[in-house]
């Protein structure tokens, strides 16, 4: 079980990003929540929990402030910019589906004390990821703590060993050596003289606080005095620094599992965000809730055997857009197509739907009259086609003697000038974001296909379904790219330069060697002019590619101005 203070991880992100370099055009600072969200999606993907909740503090006053009306006292006003951040924190756990818990009249760490005692008793492994070191208490052998001391990467895992060798003390006894060190943070104030060195050698000695404060007249010097002295304030914080393990929860540990994020609000989530490096980091790293089975997408689509493939084709409504799904293998400037998906885009909404507009046919077991009649499609302008980030199918399918004109969107490059920041353009999130409909993810063994079940059927339908979720999406994205002024730049720059880059790794370029001999000579003498002018110019020789002498040289030997940067 993963266990985050939200809090804690939210506050110490907001002052290790610069608020400068962390806003939205708008001016809203995400500083906290793009680190709090970068430090939750790095720990989900390296921990892999099956259970996880995020706390946060929700009340000024606990109990702890009925025992000492000074707690906390003195500390600095909550900087505006963080206090706008926290919803936001919420927005993203709640497009991510991680539950939140909270108790009224308790602090963050008492709710995650006791989760993780529950869970602990209950058998679970459990991380706690934390920049309080109160935490260090609960570490045991099945619980341990993820300190974030400083910034948002420095982690350090603090187990049973781990805390014995940094402070020569149990976890149990962290409370005891709290006590004596003091916490300024909460206003709970130390023994003048006490440090962690001395704390610790205190409890080392007596065990805990209470012990101590039976022996207190033993303690000799000038730390005797003091302790004596301040002994009930030592007292009070031991009380205070024992986390409670039994706050009243609306939720068990058994009830917090990890569900899959919510795709389309993340999206929305991390669009007003401006997240795009975050969301390609969680695209790469964790997985979306996946249907099992296609949603909105209505096929009625068969597998074609050998000599039907022509009528399919002729049967095709003209003028109408059909969106195709290649199967096969493809890297740099080689490819084989073996399968391919045909579908017609869906009719208006409110015209009957359309039958024999949806099929797959094995490009392996083409008959010649199959092979003349695909080549004779393809190759008609004026037939209308529509892929998903074409560059491979377009290094496969001429590959097999056919070239593709009537090539009228890529529906990943229409993505990309719709949605310039995204950076991930997966075909099932496009058909969810702008057709709400729903793409099962196409299994790495459905490439194949040798048509000899159910199973290979049901494939050769989920490849045609694709098909038509190509020629669907490309219509939403005309529509789109019109709105924004950019069906020029797809149709005219975009879609003919992937034709070129296409044909470039299919054949290569050539180059002029002799050439670029000659230009690399010309540039190597001028760049050697050019040094001994500058060592003309301060008398001497030195590495032009060190900036530390560079610096030496221009502003102490030149006495140049220097400027910010």
């Amino acid at each position: 079980m993963l266990l985050l203070d939200g809090h804690s991880l939210a506050y110490r992100a907001f002052f290790a990003l610069p608020v400068e370099n962390f806003s939205t055009s708008d001016g809203q600072p995400t500083n906290a929540v793009y680190g709090f969200t970068a430090m939750l999606i790095n720990v989900l993907r390296d921990e892999a929990p099956t259970h996880v909740a995020v706390t946060f503090d929700v009340s000024k006053r606990t109990f702890r402030h009925d025992a000492y009306a000074d707690y906390k006292a003195g500390r600095a006003e909550t900087p505006s910019d963080f206090k706008g951040q926290v919803s936001l924190v919420h927005e993203v756990l709640d497009a991510l589906r991680i539950p939140v818990v909270t108790a009224e009249g308790y602090e963050a760490d008492d709710v995650i004390a006791t989760l993780a005692t529950q869970a602990a008793a209950d058998g679970m492994d459990v991380l706690i990821v934390t920049g309080d070191r109160d935490a260090f208490q609960l570490v045991d052998e099945r619980i341990t703590v993820l300190y974030n001391s400083r910034g948002v990467s420095d982690m350090r895992r603090m187990t049973p060993d781990s805390v014995q060798e940094k402070y020569g003390l149990s976890p149990a006894q962290y409370p005891e050596f709290a006590a004596l060190r003091g916490d300024p943070s909460d206003n709970l104030p130390g023994i003048p003289g006490v440090g962690e060195k001395t704390a610790t050698k205190l409890i080392q000695t007596y065990g805990d606080v209470g012990n101590l404060v039976d022996h207190v007249d033993e303690v000799k010097g000038k730390v005797g005095d003091n302790l004596r002295a301040g002994i009930a304030s030592v007292v009070r914080n031991r009380q205070l620094t024992e986390l409670v393990r039994d706050v009243p929860l609306s939720a068990h540990p058994s009830e917090l599992r990890l569900g899959q994020w919510d795709r389309d609000e993340v999206h929305k989530v991390f669009d007003a965000l401006q997240f795009r490096v975050l969301r390609e980091r969680l695209y790469a790293t964790l997985s979306a809730v996946e249907p099992e089975a296609e949603q909105g997408f209505d096929v009625d689509s068969r597998v074609l055997v050998p000599g039907e493939l022509r009528a399919f084709l002729d049967a095709l409504p003209a003028g109408v857009r059909t969106g195709l799904h290649v199967r096969g293998t493809w890297a740099r400037g080689t490819g084989d197509a073996t399968g391919l998906a045909l579908a017609a885009q869906s009719p208006p909404e409110g015209e009957p739907g359309r039958t024999d507009d949806a099929a797959y046919v094995d490009l392996t077991a083409l008959t010649q009259d199959d092979d003349v009649a695909l080549a004779a499609w393809l190759a008609d302008p004026s037939r209308q086609k529509a892929l998903h980030d074409s560059k491979g199918p377009l290094l496969a399918l001429p590959a097999r003697g056919w070239s593709v004109p009537g090539f009228t969107s890529d529906t990943a490059l229409a993505a990309y000038l719709a949605l310039p920041g995204q950076g991930v353009f997966d075909l099932a999130d496009l058909a969810l974001r702008f057709l709400r409909r729903e793409l099962r993810a196409e299994a790495p063994d459905e490439g194949q296909l040798s048509f000899d079940g159910d199973e290979d059927a049901t494939a050769a339908g989920g490849a045609a379904v694709r098909a038509r979720a190509v020629a669907d999406l490309a219509v939403a994205l005309d529509a789109d790219l019109a709105r924004r002024g950019g069906t020029a730049l797809l149709r005219d720059v975009e879609l003919p330069l992937v034709q070129v880059l296409a044909d470039c790794e299919r054949t290569g370029i050539a180059a002029d060697v002799e050439h670029l001999q000659e230009l690399m000579g010309r540039l190597r003498h001028q760049v050697e002019q050019a040094a001994q002018e500058a060592y003309a110019t301060v008398g001497h020789e030195f590495h032009l590619g060190s900036p530390k002498q560079l610096q030496a040289l221009l502003f102490v030997g030149l006495a140049l101005p220097m400027t910010k940067k």
